[in-house]
């Protein structure tokens, strides 16, 4: 991963193109396509997943299908790329995959659309050829999304910290950007979010011509929306947007609250199932929906040295894309203009701070994940003695035991 390309805007030439520009309306992919949308990660994925789902019972009168039956077939996605689940979630089977493939395929000579950012996550042109094979082959026409790296980095680093990250995010950027090879902490980063070298991989399962890049653009919120209705040839605003706080950024007091919470989760060595319950599904999420962040709270900051180093990612990344002769809707400029993505001068993480209501919210969050669903014990930690436990699992255990008491009386 180079940080030293030359900063500069990228070539125009005949695959760059406009859907609402001198070449007319985007036309719609033929009757029987199979889209693949792949993401990757913090490219609008949650938000047009949300608004398919919500639309698959009329999608088929426009001659569409939605084959998954959930919003984000993730576990399926996960399967077929070979990654590991969400620490303490279920883990992905085969099954899974093959569960999505026959849905897949009891849509017919219909078109349909299928959408998971951990499709990006898939690590070998093996792994790539495979999946198109499966899903239809000559039929499949891949879908790309893509926002400028700067806004993606302190969203991305955020969720790395939902799922158990311990790394502060100045320490995160100085190891994605300057520490080669730049695969600690997180090697999935540059996997999805090299998106030159994403779409390259895709171009050599599918070719050029069976690839759309969409360049979103934070200004129009509904563009993205859009540009999938004219793709799939939908009537305009049958997909709409589906309010989910649940997929809203933490703040930098939230981040920092949970970064913390996992150096001492895992320095304890607490299970995994207990994070995913307790931590990510009961805190975080209780959180997430019951506080909406205000103007006082302090927002994740970039320093400037990031934000350069990403524009000038985002200019190299543009000028492959540009030359691989792969259809691009919407402005490539936008992924690399420094001017619309300022470093934010924010406040330290020291002076973050987190209300009080919110960390009430997230502490209720937990003990009713607890309560709804207690945490099965390992055998290791059953044979252990009291002296031998620590007094937070004490306090877990006691808890669980007053639990059990109560549901009996």
């Amino acid at each position: 991963m180079e940080t030293d390309c030359t900063r500069g805007e990228a070539p125009v030439n005949d695959a760059i193109t406009d859907p609402a520009g001198p070449t007319g309306p985007l036309a719609a992919l033929p009757a029987g396509t199979r889209l693949l949308h792949i993401g990757p990660h913090k490219t609008g994925t949650t938000a047009i997943q949300g608004a398919l789902f919500a639309a698959k019972d009329k999608l088929p009168e426009h001659g569409v299908e939605f084959p998954a039956t959930t919003r984000h077939p993730m576990e399926a996605a996960l399967a077929a790329c070979a990654r590991p689940a969400m620490i303490g979630d279920t883990v992905p089977t085969e099954k899974h995959w093959t569960r999505l493939i026959g849905a897949v395929e009891a849509t017919g000579t219909r078109t349909s659309v299928i959408s998971s950012e951990f499709f990006a996550d898939a690590p070998d042109d093996e792994t790539v050829a495979r999946i198109v094979e499966q899903l239809g082959g000559e039929r499949v026409h891949v879908l790309v999304t893509l926002r400028p790296l700067a806004r993606i980095m302190p969203s991305q680093w955020q969720q790395y910290v939902q799922n158990g990250l311990r790394m502060g995010y100045e320490d995160w950027l100085d190891h994605m950007l300057r520490k080669a090879p730049y695969e600690k902490p997180n090697p999935s980063f540059w996997r999805r979010h090299r998106h030159d070298r994403l779409v390259e991989r895709w171009v050599r399962a599918v070719g050029a011509d069976r690839i759309t890049v969409v360049v979103v653009d934070d200004r129009d919120r509904d563009g993205l929306m859009r540009t999938f209705e004219a793709l799939l040839g939908l009537p305009e605003k049958l997909l709409q947007p589906v309010p989910d706080t649940a997929n809203r950024s933490l703040t930098l007091a939230e981040t920092e609250m949970l970064r913390k919470l996992n150096v001492e989760f895992r320095g304890n060595g607490l299970p995994d199932e207990l994070y995913s319950k307790l931590v990510r599904n009961g805190a975080v999420m209780h959180m997430k929906n019951s506080c909406s962040p205000t103007a006082a709270d302090v927002k994740i900051s970039t320093p400037a040295w990031a934000v350069e180093a990403a524009g000038r990612i985002g200019a190299e990344m543009v000028e492959r894309i540009g030359a691989m002769g792969v259809r691009v809707v919407g402005d490539p400029a936008l992924l690399h203009a420094l001017p619309a993505i300022p470093a934010q001068p924010g406040a330290p993480a020291a002076e973050a701070r987190i209300a009080p209501e919110v960390a009430a919210q997230a502490l209720y969050g937990a003990l009713a994940a607890a309560a709804a669903a207690p945490v099965r014990h390992t055998a290791e930690a059953k044979s252990r003695t009291v002296h031998q436990t620590s007094s937070k699992e004490l306090v877990r255990v006691l808890g669980h035991r007053c639990l059990k008491k109560l549901r009996r009386r």
